[in-house]
């Protein structure tokens, strides 16, 4: 009976490993997806954010 508590939490934790990987690689593609341009634009946008709220 204790080796099946080991069991399932073994595979749970490979059942997190792969969806973490899944996530990640859904964001890597989604970022990727963006023009040149259009990060050149967000990083202003961002970078005069951070500059507003500068004391």
């Amino acid at each position: 009976m204790q080796s099946n508590w080991w069991k399932l939490l073994g595979l749970a934790g490979v059942a997190s490993v792969v969806a973490t990987g899944a996530v990640i690689a859904r964001n890597e593609r989604q970022r990727q997806a963006y023009t040149p341009e259009e990060i050149r634009d967000r990083l202003h946008e961002r970078h005069a954010r951070a500059q507003q709220s500068r004391p």
